[in-house]
């Protein structure tokens, strides 16, 4: 497999309690950063990942931040825990993100789970998740929906190929995406 540097021309980091993530990032040629207090349960420092991930940009062009707590309490088919994950992630990761990203002219962000966990079967499933592919250039004229399954519905965008996902971030390519309006 080729890292990113060899297939973008980009340096970056990966930011992960979970082992699998942190190995598939290094793999990928993306450098650790190590954060204090990350646990990947609903007590892991969601707010760190986020500071850690803007120091990160400072040098890098590039870095992944996985949160593993929502999938963690959907495991535990814990509604309220899951919730409270979801609540603290846009709070503390990707609010963090957001106001610190303002120091640089042009970002782009590419927000989605790497699979759905529902409460009710306590597992993976296999179904659609939602994503947003957002970038400053974006940031006056976006629409006001949710970042959930629903409202992913209304867009009409489908994903067939989500591996592709990596180069409309990189190279702003999206001939990937279908409309079923």
């Amino acid at each position: 497999m080729p890292t990113l540097k060899e297939r973008f021309g980009i340096d970056g980091g990966v930011i992960a309690a979970v082992d699998i993530i942190n190995g598939l990032g290094v793999y990928a040629g993306l450098e650790r950063i190590r954060v204090p207090g990350i646990t990947g349960y609903l007590d892991t420092n969601y707010r760190g990942k986020g500071e850690y991930g803007l120091r990160a940009l400072e040098q890098k062009d590039f870095v992944f931040i996985h949160v593993e707590a929502p999938d963690e309490a959907g495991h535990m088919g814990d509604v309220a825990k899951k919730i409270q994950a979801i609540e603290d992630f846009d709070a503390k990761v990707v609010g963090t993100l957001l106001r610190g990203m303002d120091r640089w002219p042009e970002w782009k962000l590419l927000l989605l789970p790497d699979h759905p966990t529902p409460i009710a079967l306590k597992t993976h499933v296999a179904d659609p998740v939602p994503f947003v592919l957002f970038s400053s250039s974006e940031k006056e004229n976006s629409k006001q929906l949710g970042y959930n399954e629903s409202d992913g519905k209304k867009t009409g965008v489908v994903v067939k190929n989500a591996f592709q996902l990596i180069e409309a971030l990189i190279e702003g390519r999206r001939p990937w995406i279908e409309t079923s309006h």
